[in-house]
C-alpha cells in the first residue's frame, strides 16, 4: 500500500535570462532540474545542500507558488501539478510553510491573535469566541501563552516569532509542511527549542516534513530520509543513518567532512571543498558537480549521470561509486 503524502518525479523549473531590447533570451538558469522524492506519511524528509543549489525554489514549486515547467507533483496519489485556483486553495488548507525570517514572514501591523485567526477564518470557524479559544490553544501548543494574542510581532524575540509562525501554519490543520531553512536566522540554543518544538508536534499530529537546511546536523537529527541536492540536481537520496553512516556521492563526502565535531565519514578519499556553487546558467553537460569534484574523469563531463540505485532505498548519481 502506498503510505506516500507527497511524490515528486521528474520537477524542473527553469528561469530565462533576456537581454537587448526586445528581451530576447539568450539562456535559462536551471534553478531545478529533473528532481526525484518521496516523503511517507508522518515523516521528515531533509532536503540539505548548499546556499544557491535549488532547495527553496523545490519548495515553492511543491506549494505551487511558482509553476513548474516539468516533471508531477502528486499529493496523496492526486497529481497536483495542474490544479485550478480554487482547487489550489482547498489544496493549501493542507500544504503550510514555516518561513526562514520569522519576523518578516507576519504582519507588523497585526496582532500575533489576528495574525492566527485568519487561518480559522479560511477554515470556516465563524464563532468569534470559538476562534479567540482556539488561538489560545494554539499559542499555547507552540509554548507560547495564550494571553499574548493581543500583542504585536515586534514584542517577542527571534524564537518566539518563529514559533508564532508555526502556530499560525498550523492554525489550518495541514498535513505537510515545509519547513524552508526554520531555525537558520536563530542562537543555537533557540535552534534546539525549536526543532524539538518541530519534533514534538510531528509526534503528536502526524505531521509530515520537507525539511530544507544546508546544516547537516540539524537535519541529521530531525529528518528519517535525506536528499543532498546539488544545482538543480538531487546527488544522493538514502535513509538518514545510512547517508552519515554510508556516504557514496564525493559531494556528500565533502559536506559531512566540513561539519564540525563530526568524524571524518568513512570510504572514499575526502578532500576540502573548494569554491562556491557555480552558476546553475547553462551547466555544461555531465555531472553537474564535475568543477569541484576530485574524482572527476573525462566521463563524468559527458552526457547525463544516471541517478544510480544502489539498495532499494539508496540512490547516487555517480558512476564511480556504484
Amino acid at each position: 500500500m502506498n503510505n506516500h503524502v507527497l511524490k515528486v518525479e521528474g520537477l524542473k523549473k527553469h528561469f530565462p535570462v533576456r537581454r537587448g531590447f526586445f528581451e530576447k533570451v539568450i539562456g535559462w538558469v536551471k534553478a531545478v532540474d529533473g528532481v526525484d522524492f518521496e516523503i511517507a506519511e508522518g515523516k521528515t524528509l531533509g532536503l540539505v545542500g548548499e546556499s544557491g543549489c535549488g532547495k527553496s525554489t523545490v519548495g515553492r514549486l511543491i506549494l505551487k507558488l511558482l509553476d513548474p515547467d516539468g516533471g508531477t507533483i502528486h499529493y496523496k496519489g492526486k497529481d497536483i501539478s495542474a490544479l485550478s485556483r480554487k482547487d489550489l486553495k482547498e489544496l493549501r488548507k493542507e500544504m503550510q510553510i514555516i518561513f526562514q525570517d520569522p519576523f518578516g514572514s507576519l504582519n507588523p501591523r497585526m496582532t500575533i491573535g489576528r495574525t492566527i485567526e485568519e487561518g480559522l477564518r479560511t477554515l470556516g470557524i465563524k464563532d468569534r469566541d470559538e476562534r479567540n479559544t482556539r488561538v489560545q490553544e494554539l499559542l499555547e501548543r507552540v509554548g507560547i501563552s495564550g494571553a499574548s494574542a493581543d500583542r504585536y510581532p515586534h514584542e517577542f524575540s527571534g524564537g518566539q516569532r518563529q514559533r508564532i509562525g508555526i502556530a499560525r501554519a498550523l492554525s489550518v490543520e495541514p498535513h505537510l509542511l515545509i519547513c524552508d531553512e526554520p531555525v537558520s536566522a536563530l542562537d543555537v540554543s533557540i535552534q534546539a527549542q525549536i526543532i524539538n518544538l518541530l519534533k514534538e508536534l510531528q509526534q503528536n499530529l502526524g505531521l509530515s516534513y520537507l525539511f530544507i537546511s544546508h546544516d547537516l546536523n540539524v537535519v541529521g537529527y530531525l529528518s528519517d530520509t535525506v536528499a543532498v541536492m546539488y544545482l538543480g540536481h538531487i546527488m544522493e537520496y538514502a535513509p538518514s543513518e545510512k547517508l552519515f553512516d554510508h556516504p557514496l556521492h564525493p559531494y556528500t563526502l565533502a559536506l559531512l567532512s566540513s561539519v564540525p565535531g563530526r568524524d571524518k565519514p568513512k570510504g572514499l578519499e575526502t578532500r576540502e571543498l573548494r569554491g562556491d556553487v557555480p552558476t546553475p546558467f547553462n551547466p555544461p553537460p555531465g555531472c553537474k558537480f564535475q568543477g569541484r569534484c576530485p574524482l572527476a574523469e573525462e566521463r563524468c563531463r559527458q552526457g547525463e549521470i544516471e541517478f544510480y540505485r544502489v539498495s532499494r532505498q539508496h540512490r547516487v548519481r555517480c558512476w564511480k561509486v556504484i
